[in-house]
């Protein structure tokens, strides 16, 4: 029996595959460089400083450090002021569901057969495109004139008298500034949901809803059947974001009341206590908490909301 020789010539097509994959992969790495760099750089690298900083004492400038370990921590759970402000989450997060629901009744609607639906889609849209600083200002106006704070007069008000009734301090009364709040919130951010919710259920197959439309289904049926299952990892991601947009709020009621009036929340309290208290080792520790506070409720979450394959 002879053994077959390998021409040269069948080699050559593998070495060329090979240069091509290599040449690919290359690519690839240089197109990720700058923004790999860029992510250490002014992501990660602060992060961790931020970490090495919650176990100093320090100020702002960094003067005088002085290594603590844990006293810092210690302080933040020692502290019920601290996460007192976390109570004023639980408005953020009702208000959050109400939005994704609310987002998703309308996301529904629009990709309906219904007149000028691109007309309303641009409309849904227009406040998640306004800056929040410009849209906080608004509503601050709308509610209370002058400061924003103390006073009965706004746009709100304004009706009210015309109608008969009486002004009401909507950003100066505890608890009814965390509803005006909210609100202000949902108007924001909902926009950015029913667009995900739009092309979540206009990646479904045309087909489905035909055969669903031959078979009889109302539109109640078709929602529940085809669209929710459809659309089933999308409505989670939501939720995530929402969950964590609840416990990290912070520009709204910022620009707003200042975090006054029972308004503030874990986030205002650590700013003011690095900028204002010049107390940066503690504000970052407290950072670092409710980092952890963020990743613990997303895994509890992912667990809960288990996508099922």
């Amino acid at each position: 029996m002879t053994k077959k020789t390998i021409q040269p010539e069948r080699l050559a097509p593998k070495n060329k595959l090979s240069k091509s994959y290599i040449e690919k992969m290359v690519t690839v790495c240089l197109f990720l460089l700058i923004p790999t760099l860029l992510l250490v750089i002014f992501t990660y690298i602060p992060a961790a400083e931020m970490v090495k900083f919650s176990f100093e004492e320090r100020d702002q400038f960094g003067v005088n450090v002085k290594f603590v370990g844990l006293e810092n921590y210690k302080t933040v759970f020692s502290t019920p002021e601290y996460f007192a402000a976390f109570k004023n989450s639980i408005y953020y997060l009702i208000g959050s569901f109400i939005q994704l629901g609310l987002a998703l009744f309308l996301a529904t609607i629009l990709c309906s057969k219904i007149r000028f639906s691109n007309f309303f889609k641009g409309v849904v849209f227009f406040p998640y495109m306004i800056n929040t600083v410009a849209v906080a200002l608004i509503f601050r106006r709308f509610f209370q004139k002058g400061d924003g704070i103390t006073n009965t007069d706004g746009t709100l008000n304004s009706i009210i008298t015309l109608l008969g009734g009486d002004p009401v301090k909507f950003l100066s009364t505890e608890g009814l500034v965390n509803i005006c709040l909210v609100f202000v919130s949902i108007w924001r951010y909902i926009g950015f949901d029913i667009v995900m919710f739009i092309g979540a259920i206009q990646s479904i197959s045309p087909d489905i809803y035909e055969a669903a439309d031959l078979d009889g289904a109302n539109r109640f049926q078709v929602f529940r059947y085809i669209i929710a299952p459809g659309i089933r990892p999308i409505i989670l991601l939501q939720m995530i974001l929402a969950v964590k947009g609840a416990i990290s709020v912070y520009e709204i009621p910022f620009i707003i009341t200042g975090g006054r009036f029972g308004s503030s929340t874990f986030v205002i309290q650590t700013t003011e206590t690095a900028f204002k208290f010049q107390k940066v080792g503690l504000a970052s520790a407290m950072a670092v908490v409710l980092f952890l506070i963020i990743v613990v409720v997303t895994v509890i979450q992912k667990l809960v909301l288990k996508e099922e394959k």
